[in-house]
């Protein structure tokens, strides 16, 4: 499903700077890990085929499948955590009923970003991420997962979790098997006696994990 564009706040709309969550921040709120984080990408990747500037958001049931998924195309301006909430909680009222009179979340809702630049942290994706968590409390979602996919590859920020494919300009399908370098989980390997490359977890990290498999 895809819908509409996020148009830009209009002028002299107020600036709203601390609805922005700093990396710090995203890594100490408990989201819960993803026992698959390739198999999620690639299932959006080739189910909404998104380009540039185009966000996926996704609802997964208990055991990580993909339940529904919705796309849509983002403004070139750094938006307001307060706009993403909006956006993102009326792509979910489109695509699952809320989950508000259980006790306690069922189902997680995730987002992917596309986008050409640095694949790491900028306060555009502290919005994003801002406006996931609040909108996960309205609709009575648990927060999942924040994915960045650039020319470079994938990542899940905040867990040093990637991989090279797909990738914003590639192809829809890929080889499911391993790239050199990559475990089967999406984790780079790490390099050295100590593993102190890119893809060594943060100590003491914690979460559940699911399984992924897209519909």
């Amino acid at each position: 499903m895809t819908v509409g564009f996020v148009s830009p706040p209009p002028a002299g709309t107020p600036s709203h700077a601390g609805r922005v969550l700093e990396p710090a921040e995203w890594a100490a709120a408990g989201i819960p890990l993803l026992r698959s984080p390739r198999e999620l990408v690639a299932g959006l990747h080739t189910r909404h085929r998104p380009g540039p500037a185009t966000s996926v958001v996704a609802v997964l049931g208990p055991d990580e499948r993909i339940i529904a998924s919705a796309s849509f195309s983002r403004a070139n301006s750094t938006p307001d955590g307060w706009e993403c909430r909006n956006v993102l909680l009326s792509q979910m009222r489109r695509i699952v009923p809320h989950d508000l009179r259980r006790r306690r979340p069922s189902r997680t809702a995730v987002l992917l970003c596309c986008r050409e630049d640095d694949p790491g942290w900028s306060d555009e994706d502290g919005a994003w991420m801002w406006g996931l968590r609040d909108a996960c409390i309205l609709h009575g979602l648990r927060c999942g997962a924040y994915i960045t996919v650039t020319r470079t590859g994938w990542q899940v920020l905040g867990e040093d979790r990637g991989g090279r494919r797909p990738y914003v300009g590639g192809p829809a399908v890929w080889d499911t098997r391993p790239e050199s370098g990559d475990r089967d989980d999406g984790t780079p390997e790490e390099s050295g006696p100590q593993g102190s490359g890119p893809g060594r977890r943060t100590p003491g990290r914690s979460g559940a994990r699911w399984g992924t498999a897209a519909r």
